[in-house]
């Protein structure tokens, strides 16, 4: 067969189309599977604030994304029609959260696979990335990153405060520094023994230290 035999009348006709019960069961594995990338999803998140449209969105990708390929592989015409208009299509919508961009490909890679008939694999794979993620993104560690912000009165106040925290904390780093006539300001990373955050009280009543804030961060720096 050319590729002109494919735009023939003929061939148009003969197209095998998919029949419902296949149309059915596949949507219906993708809704199961969605709903459990969506309790995976609510599991797992770690951001600041949680969205739960985007949550139902992975659900929505998942049974959209079964109900295009599905098309797609029944019909050839269609599917390049369906390139085309795809191709035009733009998101504006910002995905602050990496682990985001992974749960969306999560979605549509289920859907692609539903709808090409591999449904153990659609199945399996899904469970072990869930499995997965619930285990390694949510562990608990003491080695998180937090930001404290510094202010000193002078540079014999800054010296001491450094002091402090280098006997309190397992790590120390100056991310930034602005010094003034009078005060003098530090951005540290810091990497904390505990949980016990006590010490910041200590170090915010020191002579010379006019405040100290600590504030959990993501491990990414901009400045």
């Amino acid at each position: 067969m050319t590729f002109n035999d494919i735009f023939k009348s003929n061939f148009l006709e003969n197209i095998s189309s998919v029949s419902i019960f296949d149309m059915l069961l596949a949507l219906f594995l993708a809704f199961g599977i969605g709903l459990f990338i969506f309790f995976v999803y609510k599991k797992t998140f770690s951001g600041v604030m949680y969205s739960s449209s985007f949550a139902v969105s992975l659900v929505a990708i998942t049974m959209i994304t079964t109900l295009v390929i599905l098309a797609v592989t029944s019909n050839v015409v269609l599917s390049l029609g369906m390139v085309g208009a795809l191709s035009i299509v733009r998101f504006r919508t910002a995905i602050k959260e990496p682990l985001d961009i992974a749960f969306l490909f999560w979605s549509i890679a289920t859907g692609i696979v539903l709808a090409a008939g591999m449904i153990v694999l659609a199945v399996i794979g899904s469970v072990f990335i869930g499995v997965f993620l619930l285990l390694f993104v949510n562990r608990k560690t003491h080695a998180n990153p937090y930001i404290i912000v510094l202010s000193c009165s002078d540079h014999e106040s800054e010296t001491k405060a450094m002091d402090f925290l280098n006997n309190e904390v397992k790590r120390v780093t100056v991310k930034s520094k602005t010094a003034r006539k009078g005060a003098v300001e530090l951005n540290l990373e810091v990497r904390m023994k505990n949980d016990n955050t006590d010490f910041i009280n200590e170090l915010s009543a020191m002579e010379g230290i006019n405040n100290a804030v600590l504030v959990s961060y993501n491990g990414d720096y901009m400045g």
